[in-house]
């Protein structure tokens, strides 16, 4: 169409072909009646609940007014972004962005939810750049075995040039697979494993990563409610090393979901084990990143140094003093949860406590805080009586 309105020498022929140019061209970012009905029913049903969602709290009229009628260059709605909050009203967030221009399309809505959830991370703040720091500083945290179980640390990555789970297709779930997989062939030493595909697996392969806690299931409701569990099993997989000490998640919520973990407290170890496959992984395949966020996934709460470092710790007596509990790691930013994760009670004492921060502080930042703070628990602990 363009081609015939091309005027001769540069000149555009009438004000008529200018303006079939421009709406041309803001079509292409606009949603359609379908979309933009869809979209003013579920603001309609939102409204509706008694949700406490931080999509709830900032999805106003005016808010969504200004965003309706936008999209991405993936074609992504704003219906994409809050279909699962929508659905699921006692969702905590509500939003997960479909690509990562969302972000910034759909920065109205999202700025504040990540402001509020990380802590005062305002929308003209800006995320350091990438700081593993010393990796050789980091102690054990509990070197005589007598309180923490296990230790962990954790980050998603999403590969550049692709959407996330919504807008990905079935070629290239596969074609991300391939890469990754070229990419664990290198491993060598401590990192040194196998990758199991959920597409085919045996029942043999799937028991035994059952057994070892490592089997991810397709989509809770949140992510299927966002369209995230397209194509499944195609393109998702695990990879563990020998030792059963690091592993990869591949495109179950985020792309990569990489995790350092081994029992008792020597944080230091697992935290070298992360940076090393995550800096051997970028390499080959570079990860998305924004220059004011940092490093992009799905999940609005998961961005920055997408690092959630955690122990399991047993300290009965101030389980028996959760305030007090509560008061240390609240000083030292930490979030305390039950045993099994969010929504749990503590079992015989244990808790789960890590980094609440990602956003606003480095890599090493982040874990130190974590290490601080598991140094104070532990002393605490051993001083009540």
């Amino acid at each position: 169409m363009l081609r015939f309105l091309q005027p001769v020498r540069g000149v555009l022929a009438s004000p008529i072909a200018r303006s079939l140019i421009k709406l041309r061209f803001s079509s292409d970012k606009m949603v359609d009646a379908a979309v933009l009905e869809k979209l003013e029913a579920a603001f309609k049903k939102l409204q509706g609940t008694e949700s406490k969602s931080l999509l709830k709290k900032y999805l106003s009229q005016e808010v969504f007014d200004k965003l309706k009628t936008k999209k991405t260059g993936f074609n992504s709605s704003l219906l994409d972004v809050i279909q699962s909050g929508v659905e699921n009203p006692d969702s905590g967030v509500g939003i997960y962005a479909p690509d990562a221009e969302s972000y910034s399309t759909f920065s109205d809505l999202f700025d504040p939810i990540i402001e509020d959830y990380h802590g005062g991370f305002k929308k003209d703040a800006k995320h350091p750049n990438k700081d593993w720091g010393d990796v050789d500083t980091l102690p054990n945290v509990d070197p005589t075995g007598e309180y923490v179980i296990s230790t962990r640390v954790r980050c998603g990555r999403s590969m550049e040039g692709y959407p996330f789970n919504p807008c990905l297709t079935e070629a290239q779930y596969k074609e991300m697979e391939e890469k990754l997989k070229a990419t664990l062939d290198g491993f060598q030493g401590d990192l040194k494993g196998s990758y199991y595909p959920l597409a085919g697996m045996t029942k043999e392969v799937q028991q035994k990563l059952i057994d070892d806690h490592f089997l991810f299931k397709e989509g809770d409701r949140f992510l299927q409610a966002a369209n995230a569990c397209r194509f499944w099993p195609t393109g998702r997989g695990i990879f563990h090393n020998d030792a059963k000490t690091f592993l990869i998640w591949c495109n179950e919520e985020d792309h990569l979901r990489l995790i350092s973990m081994q029992p008792g407290g020597d944080l230091g170890q697992v935290y070298r084990r992360l940076v090393t496959a995550v800096n051997d992984i970028e390499k080959r395949v570079p990860f998305s990143h924004h220059d004011r966020l940092g490093f992009l996934t799905f999940c609005p709460t998961n961005l920055g140094t997408t690092v959630r470092a955690s122990v399991h710790i047993k300290v009965p007596k101030l389980a028996a003093n959760k305030a007090k509990l509560e008061e240390v790691a609240s000083k030292f930013n930490l979030q305390v949860r039950g045993t099994r994760g969010e929504h749990t009670e503590a079992e015989g004492g244990v808790y789960d406590i890590s980094n609440k921060r990602r956003m606003g502080l480095t890599e090493y930042e982040a874990v130190k805080e974590m290490s601080d703070g598991i140094l104070e628990i532990i002393k605490i602990e051993k001083e009540l009586p």
